[in-house]
């Protein structure tokens, strides 16, 4: 049993939902990605979601496509997020880390060579966004050869016979995009997202966290009722965007100690 589901067991097993938030590596700098890793875990974080910068994203918003800016204009390569997993790994062996990009750094460093690399820095998992699985079979050979995780995404426009298309290549979680749109955009349809998880779950057989679109407490909340995992990144990014560099740790775990809280009065855990 990998650590991405060991995790989501013990949490279903407690009764609580995950809080998996996202942060660019390399953003502000490559020096505070490791210390802001640990505070997201302080805050209450269950999973990270660690993002490898990309020049021309397609799914991301305006907020973590500034991010990844940020970070290759300071020099951060895949090869330094795979630095920056082993750093964390000193001090954190329990925190699943998956890493969360697109396609053309890894196939510059070419498959087998980066999920062998990634097994070794530590890392659980690989959510490559333009990776659909019926494109990506020799990719997620290597995957699972290495024993990580393979995260897809699904879409609110997503057919069921997608649900087991996913369901069959993937592993750990599935991430299920819950607006039209890109990261960081609102109006949130909480009856479409009712209607469509157990759906999933039915088809899919594996926990299903929600993202896009989670800004705050009281959504968080909202979903974590429908969801076994609750995916929060542009309103963190924003957070270290807007924080000054000596308090941007601190920032960062108390907003995430306030969705955590939230979360956990669903399952009456008390604060």
């Amino acid at each position: 049993m990998s650590r991405t589901q060991s995790t989501f067991q013990r949490l279903q097993t407690e009764g609580r939902k995950a809080l998996i938030p996202f942060i660019t590596a390399g953003d502000p700098d490559g020096e505070l990605t490791v210390p802001l890793m640990h505070a997201l875990v302080a805050g209450g974080a269950n999973l990270i979601e660690l993002g490898v910068p990309f020049s021309d994203p397609m799914a991301d918003g305006p907020t973590i496509q500034r991010a990844s800016e940020r970070a290759l204009a300071k020099g951060m390569s895949l090869a330094r997020v795979f630095g920056i997993v082993r750093e964390f790994r000193k001090n954190d062996a329990i925190t699943p880390v998956v890493l969360m990009g697109y396609a053309n750094p890894i196939e510059a460093m070419g498959f087998a060579v980066f999920a062998e690399a990634a097994k070794e820095a530590g890392v659980d998992g690989v959510l490559v966004v333009d990776y659909p699985p019926e494109e990506c079979a020799e990719f997620t050979a290597c995957v699972r050869a290495a024993g990580l995780d393979q995260i897809f995404l699904l879409a609110p426009t997503s057919s069921e016979q997608r649900f087991r298309d996913v369901a069959l290549a993937g592993s750990g979680y599935l991430y299920y995009v819950s607006i039209k749109g890109v990261t960081g955009a609102a109006h949130l349809d909480f009856d479409e997202i009712a209607r469509r998880i157990p759906r999933i779950r039915a088809v899919a057989g594996m926990p299903v966290g929600v993202g896009f679109g989670i800004r705050d407490a009281e959504s968080a909340k909202k979903i974590g009722a429908l969801a076994d995992a609750v995916v929060i990144g542009s309103r963190i990014v924003e957070e270290i965007e807007a924080s000054p560099r000596a308090q941007v740790c601190t920032n960062v775990e108390t907003f995430m100690r306030g969705i955590r809280t939230a979360l956990d009065e669903l399952a009456g855990v008390p604060s």
